[in-house]
């Protein structure tokens, strides 16, 4: 295969995680016989820096003309004046809205190697396989009008929550769809008690799981679920929810598995678009430059960039395949490790696993 990859390493941490992804899918390439032409664009604080804009016209361009893009981080305390008016989230943002990637899927896994850096007990999370499946384009992020207001001579804020039928259609047939190739559950996660948008998103659930007869579907206030996900994770298979639900949930199932290090996510759009790929920790700004950060959530989102973008299945295994292998022998990062354990730093963890992709 020929692919074009367009890489946005962004700020902070972006960079070093980004650089060794591109090691790795070198090696992934060179091992099954492709070719990846890679393509950097600048996106967030450093594209403010250069461009004075989070997302350059030829970033954009980079990125739409691709067959998937890896993001690294954007933000950082030095883009933080919330009172800018251009900010590095911004960039991402308008990235998400021009790419048309209307689900972000977050796979939570805890790993056999990694069921001790839980800060939850053994049997608590042994064996959890979540995939949170988060509205990405809609809702409280995008909602019109939004902004500082004036009130009676006070100050003001707004933010408008709005779904569209289609919007919530469209992500809810997709979880259904990937839960039917699961375990055949899906948890719909509202507020319907309280906001009038979630009960349209409950009432349209229902209605298509009326299509899913062998899919079980329940709905679960958030508040409720932000509960279970602690004392009981492993009674999820797939979780779909509107975008502000599903950022705090997602982040809040990170920790399941000890660090937001390990976790990946893929958004998706319509066929024939790219995908976008992220780890989903941030930027890290208090340890960027260090090169100690945790790439295996960079890893593991090149992992589905190769399955879900390219159709190269039996690489993402390969490459997930590297990954286990890699911890099972007792590879750390100092955010996986546990106390007095050695520990190494991201290019060391990225040629670990570019050592495994020989053996698997």
């Amino acid at each position: 295969m020929n692919a074009t990859i367009t890489l946005l390493p962004g700020d902070g941490i972006g960079p070093e995680i980004v650089a060794e992804a591109r090691r790795v899918l070198e090696a992934v390439a060179k091992r099954h016989e492709h070719t990846f032409t890679f393509h950097e664009g600048l996106i967030g604080g450093c594209a403010i820096d250069a461009h004075e804009t989070a997302l350059p016209e030829e970033t954009l361009g980079l990125c739409l003309s691709a067959d998937a893009v890896l993001l690294g981080a954007v933000g950082g305390p030095r883009w933080s004046d919330p009172k800018a008016a251009v900010r590095p989230e911004q960039g991402l943002l308008a990235l998400r809205k021009a790419m048309g990637v209307f689900a972000n899927l977050r796979p939570v896994q805890v790993l056999d190697a990694l069921v001790d850096a839980s800060p939850l007990r053994p049997e608590r999370v042994r064996g959890v396989d979540i995939l949170i499946v988060r509205e990405l384009t809609g809702g409280l992020y995008f909602g019109q009008p939004q902004g500082p207001e004036v009130i009676d001579g006070r100050r003001a804020a707004v933010d408008t929550l709005r779904y569209k039928e289609d919007e919530i259609r469209r992500v809810v047939q997709l979880a259904f769809d990937l839960a039917r190739t699961r375990r055949k559950k899906l948890t719909s996660v509202d507020k319907a008690n309280v906001l009038a948008s979630s009960r349209l998103w409950r009432e349209i659930t229902h209605e298509i799981a009326a299509g899913y007869p062998d899919v079980e579907c329940e709905d679960i206030l958030v508040d409720a679920c932000a509960m279970f996900l602690i004392n009981r994770p492993a009674d999820f298979d797939v979780i779909v929810t509107e975008n502000m639900f599903g950022d705090i949930l997602s982040d809040e199932a990170s920790m399941i598995t000890g660090s937001l290090g390990m976790l990946p996510s893929a958004s998706l759009g319509l066929p024939g678009m790219p995908g976008l790929y992220e780890p989903i920790h941030g930027s890290a700004p208090d340890i960027a430059g260090q090169g100690i950060a945790n790439p295996l959530a960079t890893l593991l989102s090149s992992a589905m960039l190769l399955r879900s973008s390219l159709g190269l299945k039996k690489e993402a295994a390969h490459l997930e395949a590297a990954v286990n292998r890699v911890l099972g022998r007792g590879a750390r990062t100092a955010d996986i490790a546990r106390s007095g354990e050695p520990v190494i730093g991201t290019r060391q963890m990225g040629q670990c696993v570019i050592d495994a992709l020989s053996e698997v």
